[in-house]
Protein backbone atom coordinates (compact mmCIF):
# COMPACT_ATOMS: atom_id res chain seq x y z
CA UNK A 1 0.00 0.00 0.00
CA UNK A 2 1.53 3.56 -1.00
CA UNK A 3 1.45 6.12 1.86
CA UNK A 4 -1.32 8.48 1.13
CA UNK A 5 -0.49 11.12 3.49
CA UNK A 6 2.72 12.76 5.17
CA UNK A 7 1.93 14.39 8.33
CA UNK A 8 5.89 16.01 8.98
CA UNK A 9 6.24 18.28 11.58
CA UNK A 10 6.72 22.30 10.21
CA UNK A 11 10.35 23.70 10.29
CA UNK A 12 10.52 26.76 12.01
CA UNK A 13 12.82 29.31 9.99
CA UNK A 14 14.15 32.74 12.33
CA UNK A 15 12.50 35.16 9.94
CA UNK A 16 8.96 33.98 11.97
CA UNK A 17 10.83 34.88 15.25
CA UNK A 18 8.48 38.07 16.07
CA UNK A 19 7.93 39.97 19.16
CA UNK A 20 4.42 40.17 18.60
CA UNK A 21 4.40 36.00 18.75
CA UNK A 22 6.98 36.46 22.00
CA UNK A 23 10.35 36.58 20.68
CA UNK A 24 13.17 39.25 21.91
CA UNK A 25 13.48 41.42 18.82
CA UNK A 26 16.32 40.21 16.78
CA UNK A 27 19.59 42.86 18.32
CA UNK A 28 18.56 43.10 21.34
CA UNK A 29 19.95 38.86 22.96
CA UNK A 30 23.00 37.36 22.08
CA UNK A 31 23.47 33.87 22.33
CA UNK A 32 20.70 32.70 24.62
CA UNK A 33 16.74 34.29 23.19
CA UNK A 34 13.94 34.54 25.59
CA UNK A 35 10.69 33.53 24.44
CA UNK A 36 7.43 34.01 26.37
CA UNK A 37 3.59 32.79 25.49
CA UNK A 38 0.35 32.50 26.26
CA UNK A 39 -2.03 29.77 25.44
CA UNK A 40 -3.42 30.14 22.57
CA UNK A 41 -0.64 31.03 20.54
CA UNK A 42 0.39 30.38 16.90
CA UNK A 43 3.24 28.96 18.39
CA UNK A 44 1.74 25.90 19.70
CA UNK A 45 2.05 23.65 16.64
CA UNK A 46 3.85 20.42 15.92
CA UNK A 47 7.43 21.76 15.24
CA UNK A 48 11.26 21.73 15.13
CA UNK A 49 14.32 23.75 14.55
CA UNK A 50 17.67 23.63 14.76
CA UNK A 51 18.03 25.20 18.34
CA UNK A 52 17.93 23.82 21.93
CA UNK A 53 15.13 24.85 23.74
CA UNK A 54 14.68 24.97 27.54
CA UNK A 55 10.81 24.97 28.14
CA UNK A 56 8.75 25.91 31.43
CA UNK A 57 5.24 25.74 31.60
CA UNK A 58 3.86 27.92 34.06
CA UNK A 59 0.07 27.50 33.71
CA UNK A 60 -2.28 24.97 32.08
CA UNK A 61 -2.70 21.67 31.78
CA UNK A 62 -2.49 18.82 28.86
CA UNK A 63 -0.78 16.59 26.29
CA UNK A 64 2.70 16.52 25.62
CA UNK A 65 4.28 15.67 22.57
CA UNK A 66 8.16 15.12 22.07
CA UNK A 67 9.35 13.12 19.13
CA UNK A 68 7.60 9.66 19.39
CA UNK A 69 7.02 10.38 23.18
CA UNK A 70 3.06 11.43 24.44
CA UNK A 71 2.53 12.54 28.19
CA UNK A 72 0.56 14.96 30.43
CA UNK A 73 2.06 18.41 31.36
CA UNK A 74 0.92 20.71 34.24
CA UNK A 75 2.44 24.00 35.71
CA UNK A 76 6.43 23.11 36.41
CA UNK A 77 6.74 20.57 33.62
CA UNK A 78 10.48 21.33 32.24
CA UNK A 79 11.98 19.83 29.38
CA UNK A 80 14.78 20.59 26.77
CA UNK A 81 14.32 19.76 23.36
CA UNK A 82 17.64 19.04 21.09
CA UNK A 83 18.27 20.43 17.58
CA UNK A 84 15.46 19.02 15.05
CA UNK A 85 13.43 17.63 17.40
CA UNK A 86 9.35 17.78 17.06
CA UNK A 87 7.54 19.00 19.80
CA UNK A 88 4.57 20.33 20.84
CA UNK A 89 2.51 21.21 24.30
CA UNK A 90 -1.65 21.37 23.70
CA UNK A 91 -3.54 22.81 26.82
CA UNK A 92 -6.64 21.04 27.24
CA UNK A 93 -7.35 22.88 30.66
CA UNK A 94 -7.76 26.39 29.62
CA UNK A 95 -9.69 29.12 31.48
CA UNK A 96 -12.02 30.93 29.12
CA UNK A 97 -10.45 33.76 27.29
CA UNK A 98 -7.03 31.90 27.22
CA UNK A 99 -4.47 32.35 29.32
CA UNK A 100 -1.70 35.41 29.00
CA UNK A 101 1.59 33.69 30.01
CA UNK A 102 1.82 29.43 29.84
CA UNK A 103 5.60 28.50 28.67
CA UNK A 104 8.96 30.10 29.67
CA UNK A 105 11.60 29.45 26.91
CA UNK A 106 15.62 29.68 26.38
CA UNK A 107 16.65 29.14 22.97
CA UNK A 108 20.49 28.84 22.09
CA UNK A 109 22.43 27.43 19.14
CA UNK A 110 24.39 24.13 19.39
CA UNK A 111 27.52 24.85 17.06
CA UNK A 112 28.79 27.78 19.15
CA UNK A 113 28.61 25.76 22.13
CA UNK A 114 30.33 22.81 21.12
CA UNK A 115 32.90 24.96 19.38
CA UNK A 116 33.43 27.17 22.72
CA UNK A 117 33.45 23.92 24.55
CA UNK A 118 36.72 22.68 22.74
CA UNK A 119 38.53 25.58 24.02
CA UNK A 120 37.22 26.21 27.07
CA UNK A 121 37.50 22.94 29.59
CA UNK A 122 34.48 23.90 31.75
CA UNK A 123 31.63 24.38 29.31
CA UNK A 124 32.56 20.43 28.48
CA UNK A 125 30.71 19.67 31.03
CA UNK A 126 27.04 20.50 29.44
CA UNK A 127 28.00 18.18 26.53
CA UNK A 128 26.59 14.97 27.76
CA UNK A 129 23.59 17.13 28.65
CA UNK A 130 23.53 17.95 24.95
CA UNK A 131 23.67 14.32 23.72
CA UNK A 132 20.64 13.71 26.12
CA UNK A 133 18.57 16.27 24.83
CA UNK A 134 17.99 15.00 21.29
CA UNK A 135 15.74 12.48 22.65
CA UNK A 136 14.21 15.70 25.03
CA UNK A 137 14.54 15.64 28.84
CA UNK A 138 12.01 16.03 31.20
CA UNK A 139 13.52 17.02 34.72
CA UNK A 140 11.87 16.93 38.35
CA UNK A 141 12.19 19.29 41.15
CA UNK A 142 13.88 22.03 39.49
CA UNK A 143 10.92 24.07 38.27
CA UNK A 144 10.59 26.77 40.77
CA UNK A 145 15.32 27.68 40.79
CA UNK A 146 14.67 27.10 36.93
CA UNK A 147 11.93 29.86 36.71
CA UNK A 148 14.00 32.39 39.04
CA UNK A 149 16.70 31.84 36.63
CA UNK A 150 15.14 32.19 33.63
CA UNK A 151 13.60 35.48 34.93
CA UNK A 152 17.17 36.36 35.51
CA UNK A 153 18.00 35.84 32.01
CA UNK A 154 15.21 37.86 30.73
CA UNK A 155 16.21 41.13 32.66
CA UNK A 156 20.21 40.28 31.76
CA UNK A 157 22.07 41.34 28.72
CA UNK A 158 25.96 40.48 27.90
CA UNK A 159 27.97 38.97 29.41
CA UNK A 160 25.89 39.18 32.92
CA UNK A 161 23.02 36.96 31.17
CA UNK A 162 25.96 34.61 29.57
CA UNK A 163 26.92 34.00 32.88
CA UNK A 164 23.36 33.37 34.40
CA UNK A 165 23.23 30.85 31.54
CA UNK A 166 26.23 28.79 32.24
CA UNK A 167 25.19 28.22 35.91
CA UNK A 168 21.32 27.48 34.71
CA UNK A 169 23.43 24.76 32.17
CA UNK A 170 25.34 23.74 34.91
CA UNK A 171 22.57 23.05 36.89
CA UNK A 172 20.70 20.86 34.96
CA UNK A 173 23.84 18.95 33.36
CA UNK A 174 24.88 17.73 37.27
CA UNK A 175 20.59 16.73 37.64
CA UNK A 176 20.11 13.41 38.17
CA UNK A 177 16.44 13.67 38.80
CA UNK A 178 15.36 13.50 35.27
CA UNK A 179 14.29 11.06 32.01
CA UNK A 180 14.76 10.88 28.97
CA UNK A 181 11.35 10.55 26.97
CA UNK A 182 12.56 8.68 23.26
CA UNK A 183 12.47 5.17 23.16
CA UNK A 184 16.29 5.10 21.65
CA UNK A 185 19.20 6.40 23.21
CA UNK A 186 22.83 5.49 24.70
CA UNK A 187 24.19 5.57 27.85
CA UNK A 188 27.25 7.57 28.90
CA UNK A 189 30.58 6.63 28.41
CA UNK A 190 34.08 7.36 29.87
CA UNK A 191 35.95 6.07 26.88
CA UNK A 192 35.30 7.75 23.90
CA UNK A 193 37.10 4.92 21.94
CA UNK A 194 34.23 2.63 23.54
CA UNK A 195 31.23 5.05 22.80
CA UNK A 196 32.16 5.48 19.29
CA UNK A 197 32.18 1.91 18.32
CA UNK A 198 28.94 1.16 20.13
CA UNK A 199 27.95 4.26 18.11
CA UNK A 200 28.68 2.62 15.00
CA UNK A 201 26.82 -0.52 16.07
CA UNK A 202 23.65 1.57 16.86
CA UNK A 203 24.15 3.42 13.74
CA UNK A 204 23.98 0.18 11.90
CA UNK A 205 21.00 -1.36 13.62
CA UNK A 206 19.78 2.00 12.88
CA UNK A 207 19.83 1.81 9.13
CA UNK A 208 19.03 -2.19 9.30
CA UNK A 209 15.99 -2.21 11.88
CA UNK A 210 13.75 -3.74 9.43
CA UNK A 211 16.24 -6.47 8.10
CA UNK A 212 16.13 -10.09 10.05
CA UNK A 213 19.23 -10.95 11.28
CA UNK A 214 20.41 -12.00 14.86
CA UNK A 215 22.95 -10.93 17.35
CA UNK A 216 25.07 -13.75 16.26
CA UNK A 217 25.15 -11.87 12.82
CA UNK A 218 26.72 -9.00 14.35
CA UNK A 219 29.11 -10.36 16.46
CA UNK A 220 30.39 -11.97 13.82
CA UNK A 221 30.99 -8.96 12.06
CA UNK A 222 32.51 -7.37 15.04
CA UNK A 223 34.84 -10.44 15.32
CA UNK A 224 32.83 -10.37 19.10
CA UNK A 225 31.64 -13.53 21.20
CA UNK A 226 28.78 -13.58 21.89
CA UNK A 227 28.81 -13.14 25.65
CA UNK A 228 30.78 -10.05 25.23
CA UNK A 229 28.87 -8.32 22.88
CA UNK A 230 25.86 -8.90 25.57
CA UNK A 231 28.01 -7.28 28.64
CA UNK A 232 29.20 -4.28 26.45
CA UNK A 233 25.96 -3.66 24.78
CA UNK A 234 23.85 -3.96 27.87
CA UNK A 235 26.69 -1.14 29.37
CA UNK A 236 26.18 1.22 26.41
CA UNK A 237 22.90 1.15 25.97
CA UNK A 238 21.32 0.13 29.29
CA UNK A 239 19.12 -2.63 27.33
CA UNK A 240 19.52 -6.03 26.15
CA UNK A 241 20.54 -6.45 22.11
CA UNK A 242 16.81 -7.46 21.94
CA UNK A 243 14.80 -5.20 24.09
CA UNK A 244 17.20 -2.62 21.77
CA UNK A 245 16.13 -3.86 18.65
CA UNK A 246 12.23 -3.54 19.63
CA UNK A 247 12.75 -1.00 20.77
CA UNK A 248 14.32 0.91 17.91
CA UNK A 249 11.95 -0.90 15.86
CA UNK A 250 8.51 0.85 18.03
CA UNK A 251 10.21 3.81 17.39
CA UNK A 252 9.97 3.73 13.39
CA UNK A 253 6.72 2.52 14.19
CA UNK A 254 5.48 5.58 15.90
CA UNK A 255 7.11 7.94 12.96
CA UNK A 256 5.23 5.70 10.37
CA UNK A 257 1.76 5.87 12.50
CA UNK A 258 2.16 9.54 13.27
CA UNK A 259 3.19 10.96 9.77
CA UNK A 260 1.52 8.23 7.45
CA UNK A 261 -1.85 6.55 7.02
CA UNK A 262 -0.03 3.06 6.42
CA UNK A 263 -2.16 0.57 8.01
CA UNK A 264 -1.26 -0.79 11.36
CA UNK A 265 -0.20 -4.49 9.85
CA UNK A 266 1.73 -3.01 7.31
CA UNK A 267 3.56 -0.93 9.62
CA UNK A 268 4.20 -4.07 11.64
CA UNK A 269 6.23 -5.87 8.75
CA UNK A 270 7.64 -2.41 7.22
CA UNK A 271 9.58 -2.27 10.81
CA UNK A 272 11.27 -5.71 11.03
CA UNK A 273 8.42 -7.66 13.10
CA UNK A 274 6.88 -10.67 11.32
CA UNK A 275 3.82 -11.10 13.49
CA UNK A 276 1.45 -8.70 14.45
CA UNK A 277 0.39 -10.03 17.77
CA UNK A 278 4.28 -9.93 18.99
CA UNK A 279 4.11 -6.50 18.01
CA UNK A 280 1.10 -5.36 19.41
CA UNK A 281 2.54 -6.66 22.50
CA UNK A 282 5.64 -4.96 22.58
CA UNK A 283 4.58 -1.46 21.28
CA UNK A 284 1.93 -1.73 24.34
CA UNK A 285 4.88 -2.45 26.69
CA UNK A 286 7.32 0.23 25.65
CA UNK A 287 4.38 2.83 24.50
CA UNK A 288 1.94 2.21 27.72
CA UNK A 289 -0.52 2.25 24.54
CA UNK A 290 -1.76 0.11 21.60
CA UNK A 291 -0.63 1.16 18.03
CA UNK A 292 -4.60 2.12 17.23
CA UNK A 293 -4.44 4.29 20.51
CA UNK A 294 -1.16 5.74 19.63
CA UNK A 295 -2.48 7.04 16.39
CA UNK A 296 -5.20 8.38 17.82
CA UNK A 297 -3.67 10.23 20.10
CA UNK A 298 -0.84 11.54 18.73
CA UNK A 299 -3.49 13.18 16.16
CA UNK A 300 -3.64 16.05 18.73
CA UNK A 301 -0.25 17.26 18.09
CA UNK A 302 -1.78 19.51 15.55
CA UNK A 303 -3.99 20.84 18.41
CA UNK A 304 -6.89 18.28 17.53
CA UNK A 305 -7.15 17.08 20.88
CA UNK A 306 -9.72 14.12 21.19
CA UNK A 307 -11.54 13.52 24.66
CA UNK A 308 -10.06 9.81 26.62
Amino acid sequence: MALQRVRSPELEHDVGRTPSLGYEPAGTYGFVRFLEHGFPNPLVRWHYHEEYELHLIVATRGKVFVGDYIGQFEPGHLVLTGPRLPHNWISTEVPEGGVALRDMVLQFADAPLRQAAAQIPELAEALPLLERARYGIEFFGLSERMRERITRIKQLHGLQRFAEFTELLGELAGSNDYRLLSTVQLQSFDDDAALARISGIVDFLTEHYSENFSMADLCARLDMTESSFSRYFRRATGNSYTDFVNRLRINKACQLLMETDRYITNVCYDVGFNNVANFNRRFLQIKGMTPKEFRRQSEARFGQVTNG
